[in-house]
C-alpha cells in the first residue's frame, strides 16, 4: 500500500481516563497507537486520527445539551504530542467545516486530531451518511481501535465499506491484539490457565463456557465467585450475588468436570462489615460467610493456592481482578496473582493480560513489561476470545 503524499485516517482509541483536572491518568491506550502513527508519518502521510472519549450523550448537561468541555479530545493533545515528539494539530469537529478545512491544509509529516466521534449522533448508530463523510476526508483508512472493534461504528466499521481492499488496513496495535488472541486460541502450549475475576458470573457467561473447552485450569475469583458457593450450598452472608445465575454455575461446574476441565474457588476470602476501606474485616472459609459480612478479596491462603497454579502453567489468561483492588485492604489478591503471572513470564510462559481492570492492576504495579502481552481491549477481547465476529476486524477483512 502506498502512503507517501496520502490523506491517512486513523481510527485509534484514545478512550483514556481522566482526572477532574482533565488531565491524562492512564495513557496505555495512546502510548499503544504511537507506533502505527509515527510509521505511517516516517512512510510520507498527512495523517488525520480520529478517536471517541467517554458517552457524551448518556451524560448529557442539565439543559440537555453535550458536554463538551468534559468530553473534547483537546485534553488529549498535550500527551499525545509529548509521545509522539511533535506538535498536533486539533479539528474543532469531526467531519463539519473546521475538519474539513483542516484536512484540505494538512500536508505530508503532520498530524491533525479530530474531535470525538460520539459528539455526532449517527457515530453510535453506525449512520452511513457519516461514514461516507468521514471517508471523504481522506485516500486511505487505518483501524489500529482494537478496543472500539466490537462496536459497529461508523467510524469502527461502517467507514471501512467506502473504502476498496487496496485502501484499508489493521494498524500495527490491531494486528498485535488479533496475533496474540490467536496465539491464546489456537494450539496453546500447556497446561493452559484462565484466570476470571470480576463482579458478575453474567457478564463473563460465555467467555467461562469457551474457556472450559480451551483451558485446563480456570480461576475464579472476584465477586463471581460467590454465585459459585451459594449454587454449591455455601454461605455467603452479604456478598455479591446473581441469583438468577445459580442454576448456571452448577452448569459450568459440571461442564468443566466432564471436559477435565479444573475450576479452582477461593478456598478463603477476606471479608468485611461494609464496603468501605475502613471497614472491620476478617479472614473467613468463603462458603462459611456470615450474615452482615460481604467478601471482598480472596484470603491469604486462596492467593498461595492460586499463585502455585499459575505458575506451573505455560499459557495464561488474566481478565478480571480477585476483589475490589481500587481499596487497599482488598488489593492483595489481586497484586498477588499479577505477580504470580509476571514469575510465569519469566519461566517462560506466555501471558496475555485480557484488558479492563486487569491492566490497571498490572500498571499499578509496574509489572506491565514482565508479562508478554497487555490488550488495551476489555470488552473487544472478551468478545474475540468468546469467538465472536467482530464488526471492526470484518470490516477490513470484507
Amino acid at each position: 500500500m502506498k502512503f507517501q503524499d496520502k490523506k491517512v485516517l486513523i481510527r485509534v482509541d484514545f478512550n483514556v481516563p481522566l482526572d477532574k483536572d482533565f488531565q491524562v491518568t492512564d495513557d496505555t491506550r495512546i502510548r499503544g497507537a504511537i507506533p502505527s502513527i509515527k510509521q505511517l508519518i516516517e512512510r510520507g502521510s498527512a495523517v488525520i486520527i480520529m478517536s471517541h472519549l467517554g458517552r457524551p450523550m448518556k451524560k448529557l448537561k442539565e439543559d440537555g445539551t453535550i458536554d463538551k468541555e468534559r468530553f473534547t479530545l483537546r485534553h488529549i493533545v498535550h500527551r499525545l504530542s509529548k509521545l509522539v515528539g511533535q506538535p498536533i494539530l486539533f479539528a474543532e469537529d469531526t467531519v463539519g467545516e473546521d475538519a474539513q478545512r483542516k484536512v484540505a491544509d494538512l500536508q505530508p509529516g503532520q498530524i491533525l486530531l479530530l474531535e470525538n466521534t460520539r459528539f455526532e449522533p449517527g457515530e453510535k448508530k453506525g449512520d452511513k451518511e457519516l461514514a461516507q463523510k468521514m471517508a471523504n476526508l481522506a485516500d486511505i483508512y487505518v483501524n489500529d481501535a482494537f478496543g472500539t472493534a466490537h462496536r459497529a461504528h461508523a467510524s469502527t466499521a461502517i467507514i471501512a465499506s467506502f473504502f476498496d481492499k487496496k485502501h484499508k488496513t489493521f494498524g500495527l496495535l490491531m494486528e498485535k491484539e488479533i496475533a496474540n488472541a490467536n496465539k491464546l486460541l489456537n494450539n496453546p502450549e500447556r497446561p493452559v490457565t484462565a484466570i476470571v475475576g470480576g463482579a458478575k458470573v453474567s457478564d463473563k457467561m460465555l467467555l467461562l463456557d469457551k474457556l472450559i473447552d480451551l483451558a485446563d485450569n480456570i480461576i475464579i475469583g472476584g465477586g463471581m465467585a460467590y454465585t459459585f458457593f451459594l449454587a454449591n450450598g455455601g454461605k455467603v452472608g452479604n456478598s455479591l450475588v446473581e441469583q438468577d445465575r445459580l442454576q448456571l454455575a452448577k452448569e459450568l461446574q459440571e461442564k468443566a468436570h466432564q471436559k477435565g476441565t479444573n475450576i479452582y474457588l477461593p478456598k478463603d476470602s477476606i471479608v468485611a462489615d461494609d464496603f468501605n476501606a475502613n471497614a472491620h474485616t476478617l479472614v473467613v472459609n468463603s462458603d462459611e460467610i456470615e450474615d452482615g459480612w460481604m467478601g471482598l478479596d480472596i484470603g491469604p491462603e486462596a492467593a498461595t493456592a492460586f499463585a502455585e497454579v499459575i505458575k506451573k502453567s505455560k499459557t495464561v489468561l488474566w481478565n478480571g481482578p480477585m476483589g475490589v483492588f481500587e481499596m487497599a485492604p482488598f488489593a492483595g489478591g489481586t497484586h498477588a496473582v499479577a505477580k504470580a503471572v509476571a514469575a510465569a513470564t519469566q519461566n517462560g510462559a506466555f501471558t496475555l493480560i485480557g484488558g479492563g481492570d486487569s491492566v490497571a492492576a498490572i500498571n499499578q504495579l509496574g509489572l506491565a513489561d514482565k508479562v508478554s502481552y497487555v490488550s488495551t481491549g476489555g470488552g473487544a477481547m472478551l468478545k474475540f476470545l468468546e469467538g465472536a465476529k467482530l464488526p471492526g476486524i470484518e470490516a477490513i477483512e470484507a
